[in-house]
């Protein structure tokens, strides 16, 4: 009933919490004054503006500035949050000693360097396909976002070299054996294909040689972000593929008790729900919300 503060899963449930809590309230202050002035619009987004707000009429000038005052403070306190959130994602895999694939270290930075290039790939794809100003600004952001997403992969790929190349060096070991499996096994093609080509090589020629292109910056992101789930299976499925004691597989017979997994129907339609949810999500809250200037500006000239 009392905290276990030597809980890696307790540390992530209460920094999930806390960092889910701040997000909202960041998204809450960013649009807070959009808000109040879609409160005289007629409609779904008069009625949002209304619900949403918290205050009635146009937002004086004090709240907004207490509000951007705030949204800084938050933003501040949510790095350092971040940070711990999402090492701590690795650190709960690499503090498993009886399972020495996770067993590692590197597995807190391999964690938070692999969520900084997912992120910062959808945030490239995100800004090259929906940003509102269609204008330089537009270019020079996604421009600076490219730089940043290739200098992060080309991180992400070194510390992946050494978390591959130090356990196989010598070709002997538990981790040499996973990790052929992964280079070379039945799924190979997760490796190679659509990791190492689709979601590396891809993008770092993109972003290397048309990193000034909307279109190419866009695509290097979107690769990067839909490609990623694929180190993240290369990093859960082989440290489960073997038995804690060699030889029970063999010993006792249960369809319960298999070393080998392949996603069931049902699991694989609770994957595309996920996925449609929070598109959906996103669509709603682009088309609903004043997350852009251009809508909010073109929905107050034209109520």
């Amino acid at each position: 009933t009392s905290p276990n503060f030597g809980s890696m899963m307790a540390w992530m449930v209460w920094l999930y919490s806390i960092y889910t809590v701040i997000m909202v309230v960041e998204l809450w202050m960013a649009m807070r004054a959009d808000l109040c002035r879609w409160q005289s619009l007629p409609g779904l987004k008069g009625w949002v503006g209304r619900a949403l707000a918290l205050h009635r009429g146009p937002l004086p000038p004090e709240k907004e500035r207490w509000c951007q005052h705030w949204l800084k403070v938050l933003a501040i306190v949510g790095v350092p949050l971040a940070i711990a959130f999402h090492g701590g994602v690795g650190a709960l895999f690499s503090t498993l000693s009886a399972r020495p694939f996770w067993h590692t270290p590197l597995m807190p930075i391999l964690f938070l360097t692999g969520a900084l290039v997912s992120g910062g790939g959808l945030m490239a794809f995100v800004v090259a396909a929906f940003y509102p100003h269609r204008n330089e600004e537009q270019r020079q952001m996604v421009a600076y976002i490219g730089r940043a997403v290739l200098g992060l992969l080309l991180f992400d790929i070194v510390l992946e070299w050494a978390e591959f190349s130090v356990p196989m060096w010598y070709g002997v070991g538990h981790e040499y054996d996973l990790l052929m499996r992964v280079l070379f096994g039945d799924f190979w093609w997760v490796f190679w294909v659509l990791h190492v080509g689709l979601g590396c090589v891809v993008p770092v020629l993109l972003l290397t040689f048309r990193g000034n292109k909307l279109w190419s910056v866009g695509l290097a992101g979107l690769l990067i972000a839909v490609t990623f789930m694929t180190v993240r299976l290369n990093i859960v499925i082989p440290g489960l593929l073997d038995p804690h004691l060699q030889g029970l597989q063999n010993a006792f017979t249960d369809h319960r008790l298999v070393f080998w997994y392949v996603p069931s129907f049902f699991e694989w339609q609770v994957t595309l729900f996920i996925v449609a949810l929070g598109t959906a999500l996103f669509y709603l809250g682009y088309r609903f919300l004043p997350l852009t200037s251009t809508s909010t500006t073109h929905t107050l000239a034209n109520p």
